[in-house]
């Protein structure tokens, strides 16, 4: 075999290892590999120095460290070089053990050195197998190496692995991601089996290359088989009914979404209404507006530069001025007073004013002058671009840019700044990759607010390892930086990484302000950390940032999720001024610690002070009512926000409803109330369902639930071993079986779970049959001391996952 493979190994060696040269021999010196990484699960807060603690305690303890648990725990807080040492002194003979290096390495973004340990093990004589290879081709996407990834597709045909789904669906994103359909469309007609989110990859291939004939072609070839499509099919299929003008096929398409319940999901909603307009029928484009129960920005411009497409320019302002946009009658007198005055609009003029319309929301009227100028600048076209974006329009802000690149305008560090922010609406990573690429060649990479715009758009788009990188470059970093990549951390589940760098950048001399503080505060209150929470209290009180509604609002709800309810309430107390954030913080602080009663009696207060409620009013309430076990009082207050103040209900309310009717067991309404729900149900509350029937027992809605979890989170072990432990409780075994081999046909790994508890100001953390803490030892006895006395108490312990009797036999 590998004799045969050897002149593609040979070819796909000389196409990477070039690259990697420079990288590898200065990577021991690299500071990328030495800063702790955490893991990725928002349970567990271990960094590399804990890590090496319990490897060292392992040593003492005459214990093999060459252990697969310990390479997955450094790979998993991205220490490479610790890694890479600990899977030498394994066995390398072992597949696995190139498996786990060459996925943990991909998940770190580190997707050379996974395609170096790749070639490692094809040296060795080791045979990769199915798991091998989709991270290899993952690696092989993320670099947009094509040439490698055919090269190793014809590796994977000679070992007769090219109908593996997972095999398949890696080669055929890398094959769209790149624009080669054809090359993906071969290998899709060869796979066994195709889930929703496979065609969807094929379709949006197709129509991103502008090939309609076979994006219709392929969703017929959908609708044909088992595969039902979801919004993001339909969000596709509709936009090539809208640029080609088919609105008969278009109306079909809206009676198929309003038959799979899919008519009031905001991002099909708003691609109907552009289909409509685009194709002149203005009057179905206003019925659908109409019918929208919360119009989004999106929605606004789509039904406004309809009309204006369209030559309604009068029902285009009506609906304008309808939107009440602050400043725009100051900034029309002014533009008539040039025009009455014959002032010479120059290109500087001009821009001002198309700065001025798209603040004031006037997204036509400053195209109207865009599009009647003859002359363009640097300036007019940055102010273009940010306003689109600002206004929702992030794929005409590209446009834009393509434009002036085109036109060769050069653009400048601003340019490039305001454009980022367009990627990261579109989830467009790749497009975000070539505008980082244009900004490193024009020397503006070290520039603070252009590396502020790449840290958050990588940020947003799920790589927060390239933000990392790029933040790490920036030679100077004002507090926009910092900002930008501690609320980075914080809202991408690593709070110890965001309070490191808060502590860093207060070491670096740079200011404190109220965003820092904000997004610090709420880092600390997912840990949590109080101690230091303390801290940062004294700090704002020191220097006079006690004012601020938003970072005192971030105050409550750090104290009240370390437990200290009373000072939360204490700093609510002590504001001066009170908006609805900080009422809802305290609302929510009650509700959380089960105080529905305190909780009710501030919502009153709270409607006295004549502050409006919102929808997270409203979820506070309900969760609150949940944790009491008040289910008649979550429902009134849920029909309260509906009918009473005209909130149409979220996903989160959804969620919470199921929760709250779940732990009453009562099971078939919170089922009525996921089918009741106007858009399609998400993980968060079919996975809030299977929770409850794990409570209750029930065996067969929980398999309802399971199904939807499967296709929507498929590599969520959670789930898996729910259903697998309410099974083993009503003695299923074979579907307990049937679930078990589920999870290791995907891939699908449990992750452990970790908690942790503070005590005079040192964290401790714990995991299932932990031994490594200094103090187990006294901790088993205390344990095992507390059950005992349990016992005596009446406590009968109920086993977390029941034996197969037949494994008890045996």
């Amino acid at each position: 075999m590998y004799l045969k493979n050897l002149s593609l190994v040979c070819k796909l060696y000389r196409l990477i290892i070039t690259p990697l040269k420079c990288f590898h021999t200065n990577s021991r010196h690299n500071p990328a590999f030495q800063l702790p990484s955490f893991l990725q699960s928002s349970s567990i807060a271990l960094n590399l120095h804990q890590g090496k603690q319990v490897h060292a305690q392992l040593i003492l303890n005459g214990i093999t460290t060459a252990n697969p648990l310990l390479l997955a725990m450094y790979l998993r807080v991205g220490s490479f070089t610790d890694a890479k040492n600990l899977f030498y002194r394994m066995d390398l003979g072992c597949i696995k053990r190139w498996n786990l290096m060459i996925r943990g390495l991909v998940k770190m973004g580190s997707f050379h050195f996974a395609l170096m340990f790749y070639f490692k093990l094809l040296g060795c004589g080791v045979s990769p197998d199915n798991f091998t290879f989709p991270s290899v081709v993952k690696a092989c996407s993320a670099l947009n190496y094509v040439r490698c990834g055919t090269l190793i597709h014809e590796i994977i045909m000679l070992m007769g692995f090219e109908v593996n789904v997972f095999i398949g669906s890696s080669l055929i994103n890398l094959y769209v991601e790149n624009g080669y359909t054809s090359l993906a469309r071969n290998l899709f007609d060869k796979l066994p089996v195709r889930d929703c989110v496979l065609w969807n990859v094929m379709l949006n291939g197709y129509v991103k290359l502008a090939e309609l004939d076979k994006a219709i072609e392929i969703f017929e070839e959908m609708r044909k088989g088992e595969t039902k499509p979801n919004e993001v099919t339909f969000a596709a299929i509709l936009s090539v009914c809208g640029s080609d003008g088919m609105v008969n096929f278009g109306t079909q398409l809206h009676g198929l979404v309003v038959s799979c319940g899919l008519d009031s999901d905001s991002v099909v909603a708003n691609t109907l209404l552009s289909m409509y307009s685009k194709c002149g029928w203005l009057s179905d484009g206003r019925k659908l507006f109409d019918m929208i129960l919360q119009a989004d920005l999106v929605s606004w411009n789509g039904m406004i530069s309809g009309y204006v497409q369209n030559g309604f320019m009068e029902d285009a302002l009506c609906l304008f001025t309808v939107t009440g946009l602050g400043s725009l009658r100051k900034g029309r007198e002014i533009h008539g007073y040039i025009l009455r005055h014959g002032i010479p609009l120059d290109v500087f003029l001009k821009s001002a004013l198309v700065d001025v319309y798209l603040k004031c929301r006037a997204v036509d009227m400053a195209r109207n002058i865009y599009n009647q100028s003859t002359k363009f600048d640097i300036v007019m076209c940055t102010a273009m671009i940010s306003g689109y974006v600002l206004n929702g329009l992030s794929n005409d802000a590209l446009e834009i840019f393509r434009w002036l690149l085109k036109e060769k305008i050069r653009p400048n560090a601003v340019t490039l700044a305001s454009v980022l922010p367009a990627c990261t609406d579109l989830a467009a990573i790749q497009t975000g990759k070539e505008l980082h690429s244009s900004i490193i060649k024009n020397g503006l990479a070290d520039r603070c607010h252009v590396g502020s715009a790449v840290i958050d758009m990588y940020a947003k788009c799920g790589r927060l390892d390239l933000a990392h990188r790029v933040f790490r470059r920036l030679t100077e970093r004002d507090s926009v930086c910092w900002n930008s990549m501690i609320t980075s951390c914080s809202q991408n589940g690593k709070p110890e990484e965001a309070i490191n760098l808060f502590r860093q950048m207060g070491r670096t001399g740079t200011k404190y302000d109220c965003v820092s503080i904000s997004a610090a505060l709420s880092a600390i209150a997912n840990l949590p950390a109080l101690h230091f929470g303390k801290e940062i209290h004294g700090f704002m009180i020191k220097n006079s940032l006690v004012s601020d509604l938003f970072a005192e609002s971030a105050l409550i709800d750090m104290y009240a999720k370390c437990g200290h309810l009373d000072l939360a309430q204490h700093v609510f107390d002590m504001m001066e001024l009170k908006n609805e954030v900080s009422w809802n913080s305290i609302i929510a602080a009650y509700g959380n610690h089960g105080h529905l009663k305190d909780c009710l009696v501030l919502f009153d207060k709270m409607l006295k002070n004549k502050i409006q409620p919102d929808h997270v009013t409203f979820l506070a309430i309900i969760s609150a009512c949940g944790h009491a076990g008040k289910v008649n009082d979550g429902v009134h207050h849920f029909k309260s926000m509906v009918e009473e103040y005209g909130i149409p209900p979220r996903m989160e309310h959804y969620a919470c409803m199921v929760d709250l009717l779940g732990r009453a067991g009562r099971l078939d309404e919170a089922f009525k109330a996921i089918q009741s729900m106007p858009f399609s149900p998400d993980a968060g509350v079919w996975g809030t369902l299977l929770g409850a029937c794990r409570s209750q027992g029930n065996v067969e809605l929980a398999e309802v639930a399971s199904r939807h979890l499967f296709d929507l989170d498929p590599q969520n072990s959670g789930y898996y071993v729910l259903l697998s432990n309410l099974l083993a409780d009503a003695g299923h075994w074979r579907s307990v079986l049937k679930v078990r081999s589920l999870m290791k046909e995907r891939g699908v790994e449990k992750v452990p779970g970790y908690s942790w508890i503070e005590v005079n100001s040192t964290t401790h953390m714990f995991v299932a049959a932990d031994g490594s803490h200094p103090q187990s030892k006294h901790i088993y006895s205390l344990l095992k001391t507390l059950l005992l006395e349990l016992k005596r108490e009446g406590y009968v312990p109920q086993l977390y996952l029941r034996m197969n009797p037949k494994e008890i036999v045996s």
